[in-house]
């Protein structure tokens, strides 16, 4: 057993015994400026800001952190994967980091989640806060158009069948990882998949992110791809009636961060104004 392990080890039963939240593993901080700090998604890594950090850098300092349960963080047997769970570890880390000034904040996927969540309950850490491809779900029966209200309840009835059918999940994962070029992306295993069930159920299906976002004091800026088969239309609607929230559209974009959806989260954190986001995704 490497000295490495032992400490983590060690760390992980002094966090128990403390009742305190766990540190998560600091992926990247590279780059000088003002702070922005990246999480990604559900079954993912820091390796999702790959196409961003380049983009940012040289004007930037750059910090990733895998979330609770993925990547290189703790995975701890007893934790529930909440939104607060993920924000408490999220916040834990960050006040490590002792970041002087507020700070930008980048969320991907339940990683935005986890970022409404965080910057709701610290709102003076939080200066700008950019969500991207966030998928942002109401119980179906709060809709009244019966559209959103089918294609809500398609969400949560696919996402039970995920976590009812961990072999067939672990399958489909694999096929999907294979798919794409770059590692630890779609990364369901053995060893995440008590991570990933609990965070699809406690923190994406159960998710407050509209009143999350509804205390948020900073601005908003909300990016994703109109290809994205995870976003529901009728969450967003919501979402955009918002005051604080600028809502962007890259074209011919999914739910990955590719270049197009690179370039406008790079501009969301830069400017933010609609216009300059547009044209650095090549937007219509």
């Amino acid at each position: 057993m490497t000295v490495s392990v032992c400490k983590t080890r060690l760390m992980g039963i002094l966090d128990r015994l403390l009742r305190r939240p766990p540190m998560l593993h600091v992926a990247g901080d590279v780059g000088e400026g003002p702070v922005v700090v990246m999480i990604h998604g559900i079954a993912s890594s820091s390796v999702t800001f790959d196409p961003v950090v380049p983009l940012l850098r040289d004007r930037h300092r750059c910090i990733t952190i895998d979330l609770l349960g993925f990547g290189g963080s703790p995975k701890p047997e007893n934790a529930t994967y909440s939104l607060d769970e993920h924000a408490a570890a999220l916040h834990r880390t960050i006040r490590s980091l002792r970041l002087s000034a507020p700070f930008t904040l980048v969320g991907h996927s339940l990683g935005s989640l986890v970022a409404a969540r965080y910057a709701s309950t610290h709102r003076s850490r939080v200066g700008r806060l950019v969500l991207v491809s966030a998928p942002i779900y109401l119980p179906p029966e709060l809709f009244g158009d019966p559209r959103d209200r089918a294609t809500m309840g398609f969400y949560y009835a696919a996402y039970e069948f995920l976590r009812a059918n961990p072999e067939f999940t672990l399958r489909t994962a694999a096929a999907l990882a294979a798919l794409v070029p770059v590692k630890h992306l779609f990364e369901i295993t053995q060893e995440s998949w008590h991570p990933f069930r609990l965070s699809l159920k406690n923190a994406i299906e159960s998710q407050t992110t509209l009143a999350d976002l509804s205390r948020v004091r900073g601005q908003v800026e909300l990016v994703y791809g109109r290809l994205d088969p995870f976003l529901a239309s009728g969450g967003l609607a919501i979402v955009e009636q918002l005051r604080n929230v600028d809502v962007h559209r890259v074209p011919a974009e999914a739910h990955l961060i590719r270049t197009r959806l690179a370039r406008a989260v790079a501009a969301a954190v830069d400017h933010g104004d609609a216009e300059t986001v547009r044209r650095a995704a090549g937007g219509d």
